[in-house]
């Protein structure tokens, strides 16, 4: 019999499932596979107040989602990008980012994904990270191996800083007294990624790159993120070191595959932004 972690889980993949097939009409445009179609076969885009783009396909992914989650889970939480949130005193509350990277979605680049999370009292017990371009998906769940493309996977040692794959999505996402802490590893790292968006912690979960920093974001920037690291043996926090989840919706974050490495590169943002 199904356990109520497992029906989460299946839940979760199947939402990410209907999200992936929600973006097919527009991959081949997006991604540049179809150079004859012109920009207008892309989904309206407006700008947010906060000078981010959303595109009537984040909208149309989400309220999907939500429509699901109430008619399966009633009583739960929704915390989205687009729709708000509601009933957030709610044991479990789902958290939804439907296209995180709308920019590298509209300008062709496919590191865009879908995020789900469930959060349980608050801290994030479930999370998917789902990538309709690449076929990525990985499953993150509490207590768990993390999943990616259905097999454990596990981040990597990293036996020093001067040796660490640094990512981080984008350095103009800063603000000035936030810019010495992405610095200071910068400095003391050996390569750097740019632009990764949200599969840069995918990649870290799998080995792939070492550190990943980024600030300015919100909670359904990185709620999967969270035990999607944790079960493949990372660690995230933010950037005083503390758990991230619902109590603490940080918008600066911090993680790394190997826990020592971590706790180095904390000690460096800390000192810089002292």
């Amino acid at each position: 019999m199904m356990n109520t972690l497992d029906a989460h889980i299946a839940f979760a993949q199947g939402l990410a499932q209907e999200a992936r097939q929600m973006y097919a009409p527009y991959l081949r445009h997006v991604v540049g596979v179809d150079t004859n179609v012109a920009t207008s076969h892309l989904p309206q885009t407006d700008i947010k107040p906060d000078r981010s783009l959303v595109t009537a396909l984040d909208h149309a992914i989400e309220a999907h989602l939500r429509t699901r989650i109430e008619d399966a889970y009633p009583q739960h939480g929704i915390y989205g990008e687009e729709g708000g949130t509601v009933r957030l005193d709610a044991e479990h509350i789902w958290v939804l980012d439907p296209i995180d990277g709308t920019a590298p979605f509209l300008a062709g680049v496919p590191v865009f994904g879908t995020l789900i999370a469930l959060l349980q009292r608050g801290t994030p017990v479930l999370g998917i990270m789902d990538f309709p371009v690449t076929g990525d998906r990985w499953v993150g769940a509490a207590g768990r191996p993390t999943l990616h493309h259905g097999a454990p996977c596990h981040t990597r040692a990293c036996d020093q800083l001067g040796d660490a794959m640094l990512s981080t999505s984008n350095p103009d996402f800063y603000a000035p007294d936030e810019l010495p802490a992405f610095q200071a590893l910068r400095e003391r790292t050996r390569w750097r990624i740019y632009g990764g968006c949200c599969l840069a912690y995918g990649l870290l979960a799998a080995g792939r790159t070492d550190i990943a920093i980024d600030a300015r974001l919100a909670l359904y920037d990185y709620a999967p993120f969270i035990p999607v690291i944790q079960g493949a043996g990372g660690v995230i926090t933010d950037w005083n070191g503390r758990a991230l989840g619902l109590d603490n919706p940080a918008s600066r974050i911090l993680a790394a595959g190997d826990p020592a490495r971590h706790g180095e590169a904390l000690d460096l943002v800390r000192q810089a932004m002292d």
